[in-house]
């Protein structure tokens, strides 16, 4: 016979406990091409510590996404080739990432997002070429990415998050600084459909989102790089609003979150900072702590970002939880 502490779970839930904690960056360029993977806990600034390894290096942004168990690291340059290679390994578990499979294409600068079973892949920058095609794997299921249809326009460094069931990207390079924001209905393939604009025209800037509301932070243009935070809330369509300012004005960061706190580390520089914000509070970000060391054009992932519906008990009342707070099976 078992015991479940119902109540202790409870307590989780409403502490938001149950979801996954884990934030990872992966490969990157020092210049020299990185297969680093580092790993930072979200919920407690501190500096990155060693998580494990990519098959190979990677930089030139591969495509970071996630499920609450499987982490994804998808394209990017070996230098000096583009790849399809996608890279997977366990976020409960330090370790060396394994062959998942192929995109559809070798593909660079693309970004990537989804929810806790489907996971998409914007191509970004094929044979150099800027392009609008989206990919799809499950993440349950080693194998190769199929086809899930294209964005409103060809685009690279579109950086991409996610709801449990709608994914936004926004911004990148078209030909031209892009300040226009797609999204697509995760469980339905298909074509994205216009959602509204960044505050700024930008490139190679970085996402994360709560359940609810996306955020982007940082970017440039030819001229400058940005501080800049933009969000939406996800559910809806509209232009972004300004959220606040990054420590320090980068491109070409990494983006991942818990739900709760979204962190956005590296960035051209190169850079080690790593800032966060709560994105339920709009505001300036503040320093988290150093990768274990500077790079740009990484990626990132998270076994609790917006996209993963947990799926738990209701949450109780905080004044009223009738019964033992026991369960039983036998």
């Amino acid at each position: 016979m078992a015991i479940w502490d119902i109540k202790e779970r409870y307590k989780k839930v409403r502490a938001n406990e149950s979801r996954g904690d884990t934030g990872l960056f992966m490969g990157g360029e020092t210049p020299s091409y990185l297969n680093t993977i580092d790993f930072v806990t979200m919920s407690s600034a501190g500096d990155a510590a060693d998580f494990g390894d990519l098959v190979s290096v990677k930089g030139r942004m591969p495509a970071g996404l996630s499920s609450s168990t499987r982490g994804i690291a998808a394209g990017g340059n070996t230098s000096p080739t583009r790849v399809a290679t996608i890279d997977a390994f366990n976020m409960s578990s330090k370790g060396n990432a394994f062959d998942f499979g192929d995109l559809a294409s070798v593909a660079q600068n693309s970004r990537g997002a989804g929810s806790n079973v489907i996971g998409f892949i914007n191509l970004g920058d094929v044979s150099d070429s800027a392009s609008n095609v989206i990919n799809k794997i499950i993440f349950s299921s080693i194998g190769d990415a199929v086809d899930f249809g294209d964005l409103t326009a060809g685009i690279k460094n579109h950086a991409a998050s996610s709801s449990p069931t709608r994914g936004v990207s926004g911004g990148g390079y078209g030909p031209g600084y892009s300040n226009v924001i797609d999204y697509i209905t995760i469980s339905t393939a298909g074509n994205a459909t216009d959602f509204g604009d960044l505050t700024v025209a930008r490139n190679s800037s970085d996402s994360a989102s709560s359940l609810t509301r996306a955020v982007w932070g940082g970017g440039g243009d030819a001229g400058s790089n940005y501080n800049t935070i933009d969000y939406v809330t996800i559910a809806s369509t509209g232009d972004a609003s300004d959220f606040g300012d990054l420590t320090v004005a980068r491109s070409e960061d990494a983006g991942a979150s818990n739900n709760t706190r979204a962190i956005f580390g590296g960035g051209d520089g190169p850079s080690n900072v790593i800032d966060y914000i709560t994105i339920t509070s709009i505001g300036n970000a503040s320093d988290f702590g150093d990768l274990t060391s500077s790079r740009t054009q990484s990626t990132a992932c998270s076994n609790g970002h917006g996209g993963i519906d947990q799926d738990v008990i209701q949450r109780p009342s905080v004044t009223y939880m009738p019964g033992s707070g026991r369960g039983f099976y036998s």
